[in-house]
């Protein structure tokens, strides 16, 4: 997991399902998000408490393409704010892409000048996704819907429900992996739609 194969074989796969789109091979935009995972014994005392989703464990602060496709993960304990993560998720996004991000959409969990000048920082524009005034209840968002499609797939693998892991490495590595499976997935179909 320290090798980072994982991560490169993510990264590979990303280009190859990009091309395949008709896009770049690197992506120009990201769209990050986070969530709480709940903790277990397991995860010890790296787990924090989440006082707006009322639970207690880590959370998995992600960045994905606009086909939502992974590009960079941080994991922190819950109780640490969105806006504070800005900087070291947009240091590991520009890592991920060679600097090729100009622009990241957010929820309004990120607003404030302290996370668009982390962001700055990175060479990266962050913009905040606002909800409609007038819509009250579930409003589809444009945009971050992706996001919160790519947590989903992440639901679909049993162990990244919860916080399994004794090292937030770890949990991260269980992330690449199961990413890796997902777009391996999409690009066999790729191969077996062209053969």
């Amino acid at each position: 997991m320290e090798a980072g194969c994982f991560e490169a074989v993510v990264h590979d796969l990303r280009a190859v399902l990009r091309l395949a789109a008709g896009k770049q091979a690197e992506p120009t935009t990201a769209i990050i998000d986070s969530r709480t995972l709940r903790s277990t014994p397991e995860s010890g005392s790296r787990a924090g408490y989440d006082g707006a989703k009322r639970k207690n464990g880590s959370k998995l602060h992600m960045a994905v393409d606009t086909l939502g496709h992974l590009l960079a993960l941080h994991v922190t304990p819950a109780n640490r704010d969105d806006r504070a993560e800005v900087g070291p998720l947009a240091e590991a996004i520009q890592r991920a892409t060679d600097g090729s991000i100009e622009l990241a959409w957010a929820d309004q969990g990120y607003n404030g000048s302290k996370a668009a000048k982390a962001a700055e920082e990175q060479d990266i524009t962050l913009e905040i996704v606002r909800r409609p005034q007038e819509k009250r209840g579930f409003v589809l968002l444009p945009r971050r819907w992706i996001v919160e499609r790519s947590f989903a797939w992440a639901t679909r693998c049993r162990r990244l429900v919860k916080d399994y892991e004794r090292c937030a490495s770890t949990l991260a590595a269980m992330h690449s992996i199961a990413f890796a499976g997902f777009m391996l997935k999409n690009a066999a179909s790729l191969l077996t739609q062209n053969a």
